[in-house]
C-alpha cells in the first residue's frame, strides 16, 4: 500500500477543511512548498494535491501554483479539484503531474470521463466523495442522489483503475476512516481503492493495510502529530 500525503490549496495556502466546510478552512504550513519537501524528504514518493478552490468555483484557479510544486518534487503526485475540462487534463499532465482525479466531471460530463480515460489510461483516477452514501459534488457544496457503489461500477466499466474514496463525514475529522464503506468498496469493484478521510494513527494504517488497498492519503493526522509519515510509509510496506 502507498502512503499519500495531501497539501490542499485555497487561495494560495495549504489548509484543511473539517467535514468538507470551507468555513472551517486551516492554514496547516507556512508555504505549501516547503510542506511537500518536508514529505519528500521524510521519505514520501507520492503526493495528492487538490486544488480547493477549483473544486468549489469550477475554475482553475489554483493550477499554477500546482503544478509547480508538481515539478519541484521528485514525488509521484496525483492532483484533483476543478479539472473540468479535456484542456485542463492536458495541461496538468504535460506540466509535471502523473495523475489526475477527474470528481464532478465524473458525475456531470461522462463523455469527458470517457475521452480522458481512452486518451490517458491509468493516468486517470475518479475520486467518490460520499455523504451518507450519495455522492457529492462541486467541491462537497452539492450532494446527488448517486450511490457510491453505483458511481463505482459505472467508472469500472468505462475503464478507471484507481478510485480515491472519501467519507465527506470523516474527513480532516481523524476518527478513523470508514471501515465498512471502504470495505464494501473494495469487494464490489476490481478497481484499486485509495482511502482517503479521517485517518488519524498507524493503528489506521494498518487496518487499511490489512485490506489489501492500493493507497491511503493522509493530511490532517500528518500536520496535527497524530501520525509519522516515515513510520506510516514503513507500516504500509
Amino acid at each position: 500500500m502507498i502512503i499519500l500525503p495531501a497539501i490542499d490549496i485555497l487561495d494560495g495556502k495549504a489548509v484543511r477543511l473539517y467535514r468538507g466546510a470551507y468555513e472551517t478552512a486551516e492554514k496547516v504550513a507556512a508555504d505549501p512548498f516547503e510542506a511537500a519537501k518536508k514529505f519528500e524528504n521524510e521519505g514520501a514518493e507520492y503526493l495528492h494535491l487538490v486544488d480547493l478552490s477549483g473544486a468549489r468555483s469550477g475554475s482553475t484557479e489554483g493550477r499554477e501554483i500546482i503544478s509547480a510544486i508538481a515539478r519541484s518534487v521528485s514525488m509521484k503526485t496525483e492532483v484533483g479539484g476543478g479539472i473540468r475540462s479535456m484542456e485542463t487534463v492536458k495541461s496538468y499532465l504535460e506540466n509535471g503531474v502523473d495523475k489526475v482525479i477527474l470528481g464532478t466531471a465524473a458525475i456531470k460530463n461522462r463523455s469527458l470521463l470517457c475521452e480522458a480515460v481512452d486518451r490517458y489510461g491509468e493516468r486517470i483516477i475518479v475520486g467518490i466523495d460520499a455523504r451518507n452514501g450519495k455522492v457529492s459534488v462541486s467541491g462537497w457544496t452539492n450532494d446527488s442522489d448517486i450511490n457510491y457503489i453505483d458511481m463505482a461500477k459505472e467508472c469500472e466499466k468505462i475503464g478507471v483503475k484507481n478510485i480515491v474514496f472519501t467519507d465527506i463525514s470523516r474527513d480532516g475529522s481523524l476518527q478513523g476512516p470508514n471501515i465498512r464503506m471502504l470495505k464494501e468498496l473494495s469487494n464490489s469493484v476490481n478497481c484499486d481503492i485509495t482511502a482517503s478521510g479521517g485517518i488519524k494513527s498507524i493503528d489506521d494504517i494498518e487496518k487499511l493495510r490489512k485490506m489489501d488497498l492500493y493507497g491511503a492519503i493522509c493530511g490532517k493526522s500528518l500536520y496535527s502529530g497524530t501520525l509519522d509519515l516515515r513510520q506510516a510509509i514503513e507500516m504500509a510496506k
